[in-house]
């Protein structure tokens, strides 16, 4: 060509010289000297594959820079049908990169692809019966990527064609295009299981990961379609590469679930049989031990085809891959008898060793699982200590484990490194060490004087916040037993003075007023010290001096009134007007002597409250709870009107 030398760095090439095109990984190809289309639409045309080979690489390049190269469309599909495999495969990349975004456009692949004739009504590309099977496989992806619901049933033929091909890559490619198909027009789905239930029956591990993700997409109901497929699946799975065991494994538990028997029901009634969930009664794996399975029908009664999962899924903890052995520990979770599921915990520590995205997820299963089965990983124990390079949500997470697995053997351990975390520059981290602390004693009896006296030598730390993270927390172990804690009350009450975090203040004004009765002579005093800096205090704080006055009125009236009614003045004309709308509802309780409602009151404010539940927030998580039920904000303001009209036309 006349104008090769403009791609040579301006220099033709000498006598004897190959002729080379440019290095697609050097910095030439991101120059701003390769913005003219019209050079690179020359090259496409070009009879040259060096050429069209390296427009190509430049125009990836494009793409990979985010530009825009869709206006090249027409000159890169000519190309679709040159023998040149990697030109072909580039222009695959092209083509696939913009054939839902530029529709119409893809619309001239179409026309590009469509050159033989077969079945006498559709077309099929030339190049799903090239010999290669790269190309074949290759042509079926950017067909199946281009959404035009007109070539719906182009394609569908496709994959038919496919699914039935002597390459076992072009089945695992058939399979992927079945969830595309699938989403552009759901009313194929009937002809798309045919094609799945094909894929499924295949015996090769390449397509096998594939077939069962496209049932995951399309069909997941039909659970029929895996009852014959089951045992070859099973045997599969160690051959199977590793995204495709993943997907079987899931696909498998939620089988499993269904089908089998749940083996740690309580159930006396349960078939003690050894029948196969099949009619087959082949052994499939051919390893049989008698002895074994005489031991395990003596421990509980599992399906032998329930046997053969657990079996074929247990060497798969031994893998390289994160979310394979996630996999197989939430199969174990679900579907092992209690005393097997203990082998998933050792594959799960290891991944701790991993790096801190796959800790994080590995540590939220592991703080689901501790809920429940605190053994598990209890030899582990060491495993989950923090160390200063955990980044802070790692350290939260292994907190929340070190607290479930607390029992009374090991709880001396678990409370002698939650005292050294105090000492922590991390301010969250020591929170939730301090809040883990109260957790530990409201769960075990025997330590709770112990963390209580921790936690009240707490209060005299340098640090506000772990002084009104203790007050918080001591607050609510004080509600479980406060009759034998009175001291710790008074010794409360004196921090008001020195501690400034609105919600520690909040947390001491409210224990105050909810035992009064034990300090009679610390909470007026209290009360009218809050009374002179109310104006000062935040919302949270005066809401609970409304509270207490509301409460010492009701028990000591004489000494209180004056005081009372001076903070209600206060709040009358406060600029909140959530304070304001307080003070004119608590008003009518004690200052209305004709009221209904203030021969109630004491009743209403002075009734005993139920102590607080300190629990994990992962033990909710393995409880489904309807939609319906949830309460919104909306829902609830809503529920909280009509309670309040109820109770009022209760008392009138």
């Amino acid at each position: 060509m006349s104008n090769n030398g403009s791609y040579s760095n301006d220099r033709p090439p000498s006598a004897g010289e190959t002729e080379l095109a440019t290095d697609p990984a050097s910095g030439v190809l991101f120059l701003s000297d390769y913005k003219k289309h019209e050079d690179l639409q020359q090259m496409l045309d070009s009879n040259k594959d060096s050429l069209k080979l390296e427009a190509m690489k430049r125009i990836i390049g494009m793409i990979a820079k985010g530009k825009n190269a869709s206006d090249l469309f027409p000159p890169v599909v000519k190309n679709v049908v040159s023998k040149n495999i990697e030109v072909k495969k580039l222009v695959y990349v092209y083509l696939v990169r913009y054939a839902e975004e530029q529709q119409d456009l893809a619309l001239l692949s179409i026309s590009t692809f469509q050159r033989a004739l077969k079945a006498s009504e559709f077309f099929i590309p030339v190049l799903l019966v090239d010999p290669n099977q790269l190309i074949r496989a290759s042509a079926l992806r950017v067909l199946s990527s281009i959404r035009v619901p007109m070539i719906v049933p182009i394609v569908m033929l496709a994959i038919k064609d496919s699914a039935s091909d002597m390459s076992p890559y072009v089945r695992k490619t058939a399979a992927h295009a079945i969830p595309k198909l699938y989403s552009l027009d759901p009313e194929q789905k009937d002809e798309l299981i045919v094609v799945i239930e094909k894929l499924l029956s295949d015996k090769t591990t390449l397509v096998v990961g594939s077939a069962v993700m496209a049932f995951e997409e399309v069909c997941p109901e039909r659970i029929d379609l895996i009852h014959k497929n089951y045992r070859k699946l099973c045997n599969l799975l160690v051959d199977v590469d590793e995204w495709g065991q993943v997907i079987i494994i899931s696909m498998l538990t939620r089988y499993a679930r269904t089908q089998f028997a749940d083996p740690n029901a309580d159930d006396d009634g349960e078939d003690s049989t050894n029948k196969p969930f099949y009619e087959d009664e082949d052994d499939i794996d051919g390893e049989h031990d008698p002895s074994k399975e005489e031991k395990i029908k003596k421990t509980y009664s599992l399906d032998p085809d329930h046997r053969l999962l657990l079996r074929n899924t247990k060497p798969l903890l031994q893998s390289r891959n994160a979310s394979v052995v996630m996999s197989v520990a939430q199969l174990y979770h679900h579907l092992a008898p209690r005393s097997e599921v203990h082998v998933v915990a050792k594959a799960l520590i290891r991944l701790l060793r991993s790096h801190r995205e796959v800790q994080s997820v590995v540590l939220n299963c592991i703080a689901s699982v501790s809920t429940k089965r605190k053994g598990m990983f209890e030899p582990f124990l060491k495993s989950f200590f923090v160390r200063t390079s955990d980044p802070t949500h790692i350290k939260l997470l292994k907190l929340e484990i070190l607290t479930n697995l607390a029992t009374e053997t090991s709880i001396s351990v678990i409370l002698r490194e939650f005292q050294t975390y105090i000492s922590s520059n991390d301010k969250e981290f020591v929170a939730a060490a301090i809040q883990a602390i109260g957790r530990c004693a409201s769960s075990i009896k025997e330590v709770t004087d112990t963390c209580l006296s921790g936690l009240v030598s707490l209060l005299s730390n340098r640090d506000h916040d772990v002084v009104a993270e203790s007050v918080v927390v001591i607050k609510k172990l004080l509600q479980t037993q406060p009759s034998e804690h009175r001291e710790i009350i008074i010794h409360m009450a004196k921090l008001v003075d020195f501690i400034n975090v609105p919600q520690a203040r909040a947390s001491i004004l409210w224990l105050l007023g909810e035992y009064s009765d034990r300090v009679p002579k610390i909470a007026p005093d209290v009360l009218r010290k809050m009374a002179k800096s109310f104006i000062n205090e935040e919302d949270i704080v005066k809401l609970q001096i409304l509270n207490l006055a509301v409460k010492l009125y009701l028990t000591n009236p004489k000494q209180t009134n004056l005081l009372c009614q001076y903070v209600f003045n206060l709040a009358k004309y406060d600029h909140n007007y959530d304070i304001r709308d307080r003070a004119r509802f608590l008003k009518q309780f004690i200052f209305s002597e004709n009221s209904k409602l203030s021969k109630h009151a004491k009743k209403i404010f002075l009734a005993t409250k139920p102590a607080p539940v300190l629990e994990s927030r992962f033990k909710g998580k393995k409880r489904w709870v309807p939609y319906h039920t949830i309460l919104t904000p909306g829902r609830l303001a809503i529920m909280t009107c009509l309670l309040s009209l109820k109770f009022l036309l209760i008392l009138l």
